[in-house]
């Protein structure tokens, strides 16, 4: 048991407590600075009515088809029991590293609860209220709010929760977020069906929320430290923190305090960002990182009247556009450290994202993404507050210009990614950094190729969360590993994990022939691998890109691998020459120096717990490592690759 509690503690360690930058945070304090007057901003609590309250609101608001669809799914769940969760599937997480059975039967309630409550608020007949005084109830009765992986941080550790300790976690906050506003949607009629409902729901949200958010010290808000570089939870429980204290804290002083609490986490959160407002978790946390800090600004605009609009800064705008330029074609998004490959990008959020910050390419894009995947069988489960924002804003964006235009090349100084695009359809992104960030992969100097729109060589992403995902063995999980992008393996060593592994004299360049990013990435390997430098250039130019490794060894190079990941077919017979078979018939080619290199593949076999999300995230295509293997060993070299179609 030991054991599992040191896994569990390693996992707060890395989720929770985000991994300190080298750069100091930058005090902008934007949200403060706005908020001066709060007191006296904040419409009153009984005042705050940002969606409609009946049913004829709805309708005045939301087309038929869509009042339709959530009545659809508000009777699929009136025909499901909300379930109860044993104590043994919590304990699934310390005794076997299983998570997602707990996970399924928490998140399934919530959304059960939610699809009830929708429904029920815009017909207005009553006919789902007993199921959603269930689930209510279910909700209320369980001795914890959050998930296995997270109960760690009680301080009676790993295992089954603690009552007496409740932990303000990520899902926690969410679910007190779908309380709040069941109560602001249909607490009347809950109270037809007694009294003792809607108490209990303001009883629960303050001993789970409220009451320990006044004395923690959580490491996602600092741990008490204002210079503490905080991630994705930090913004993520802050929006639902805030969505709770407006619908449900009727004391003037106490929502007040919850308020500036909240801008504090807020503010310590974008503080902690670069001058670029880049996401180093990569575009598919970005929907839970800048995404929320929008999700919070929407509220505090409707809080305070407009009073609190930040939206125009420079810094938000930074922020809010990065979701756009690192969009590579259809669902695939750039995806560095724990980000999946592809999303269904949140068209609706995205158009009021770009709207609100003025950047018309980002507003005609959410357009596009909103009319490309509005039919998709994706399910949004958290983050209700934005699905109540995106549903405001559906008869505007419906009827808004919709245009999939990318950015042709971008640069995040913060983050180090570059991007290139070239005319005929290739495109690519490298990145330095360190490998010490939030979510972290050891993969320092890594690049992605795609043409067409479709993945050539690409960065394989994560799997499935297990215990080993963020515990000590989180790095003997493959796709966590150098080896494993497209790197470098020298000496044997492959790149080590922490801050000072990291990307040394990183320069960014574009001019008219195209941009390129170079970097020594000698200080990512261990000191025993005998690098001396090792400088990456990865290049855009004249529809080509280059990629140029030059090296100088401090001791004997005894042995070099160069790994390319792909899911396409390859054809390897002509030396010198990697194929790649495109779906369209086309076809990309990777040139290399057949005197140099030995080159032969390998098929991933996907058979860990942890494997089985990488069958989801590339659509059960076939993942492959070409492996070259350096025949010479030179002391000094430069070793060039070049792509093209």
């Amino acid at each position: 048991m030991k054991k599992h509690l040191h896994t569990c503690l390693l996992i707060l360690s890395l989720i929770v407590f985000s991994a300190r930058s080298k750069a100091q945070l930058i005090h902008r304090e934007l949200l403060q600075k706005a908020s001066t007057d709060l007191g006296r901003s904040l419409v009153p609590q009984n005042k705050f009515k940002p969606f409609p309250q009946t049913p004829d609101g709805w309708r005045q608001l939301l087309p038929d088809t869509v009042i339709a669809k959530i009545i659809r799914k508000g009777e699929a769940a009136l025909k499901k029991d909300f379930k109860n969760i044993p104590a043994t599937v919590m304990l699934e997480f310390v005794r076997t590293g299983n998570r997602t059975d707990y996970e399924k039967l928490s998140f399934e309630k919530r959304n059960q609860l939610w699809d009830l409550a929708m429904a029920e608020a815009v017909e207005g007949k009553g006919r789902f209220t007993d199921q959603i005084v269930n689930g209510i109830w279910s909700i209320s009765e369980e001795s914890f709010w959050g998930i296995s992986a997270h109960v760690g941080a009680q301080k009676a550790g790993a295992g089954l929760p603690d009552v007496e300790d409740p932990i303000v976690d990520l899902f926690a906050a969410e679910t007190a977020a779908v309380l709040a506003w069941t109560d602001y949607f249909v607490g009347p009629q809950l109270e037809k069906v007694s009294k003792l409902v809607r108490p209990r729901i303001r009883y629960e949200i303050n001993r789970r929320i409220f009451t320990p958010m006044l004395t923690a010290k959580y490491g996602w808000m600092g741990g008490n430290n204002p210079e503490a570089k905080l991630n994705n939870w930090a913004p993520w429980i802050a929006s639902n923190y805030i969505t709770a204290a407006l619908i449900m804290e009727k004391d003037d002083a106490k929502l007040l305090d919850d308020m500036n609490r909240a801008i504090k986490i807020l503010d310590q959160y974008m503080d902690g960002l670069g001058v670029d407002g880049g996401c180093e978790e990569g575009p598919s946390y970005w929907g839970a990182a800048g995404g929320c800090v929008y999700d919070a600004l929407n509220l505090l605009y409707d809080a305070t009247g407009g009073k609190i609009n930040i939206y125009k800064e420079p810094f938000i705008q930074k922020m809010g556009s990065y979701i756009y330029k690192t969009h590579i074609a259809g669902d695939y998004f750039i995806n560095v450290a724990d980000a999946h490959p592809t999303l269904k990008p949140d068209g609706l959020m995205m158009y009021r994202f770009g709207k609100d910050i003025g950047y018309g390419p980002m507003q005609e894009f959410g357009s596009w993404a909103y009319h490309s995947f509005k039919d998709e069988d994706g399910y949004e489960q958290f983050r209700r507050t934005r699905v109540l924002y995106d549903l405001a804003a559906i008869s505007a964006c419906a009827t808004s210009p919709a245009k999939e235009t990318d950015v042709h090349d971008a640069w995040y100084s913060d983050v180090q990614l570059m991007v290139a695009r070239s005319d005929d359809g290739l495109f690519v992104a490298s990145h330095g950094g360190t490998n010490g960030e939030s979510h972290n992969h050891n993969d320092v100097g890594d690049f992605m190729v795609y043409a067409d729109g479709y993945p050539v060589i690409i960065d394989v992403g994560s799997g499935t969360y297990t215990g080993r995902t963020f515990g000590k063995d989180r790095y003997k999980l493959w796709f966590n590993t150098s080896p494993y992008h497209n790197l470098p393996t020298i000496n044997g060593k492959e790149q080590g994990a922490g801050l000072q592994y990291t990307a040394s004299d990183v320069n960014y360049q574009l001019n008219k022939t195209g941009a390129g990013l170079s970097m020594d990435i000698a200080k990512a390997y261990p000191a025993d691998a005998g690098i001396k430098n090792w400088t990456r250039t990865v290049k855009m130019s004249n529809n080509k890109i280059e990629i140029d490794d030059s090296y100088a060894m401090a001791t004997p190079l005894a042995s070099l691998t160069q790994s390319f990941m792909t899911v396409c077919d390859v054809d390897l017979g002509t030396p010198g020459k990697i194929i790649f078979n495109l779906p369209n018939q086309g076809k990309v080619y990777l040139d290399y120096d057949a005197s140099v290199w030995g080159i032969g593949k390998e098929k991933m076999d996907l058979v860990s717990p942890e494997d089985q999300g990488l069958k989801h995230s590339w659509d059960g295509k076939t993942i492959w490592r070409i492996l070259l293997t350096n025949k010479m060993n030179d002391m000094n070299k430069v070793v060039k690759y070049l792509v093209y179609k």
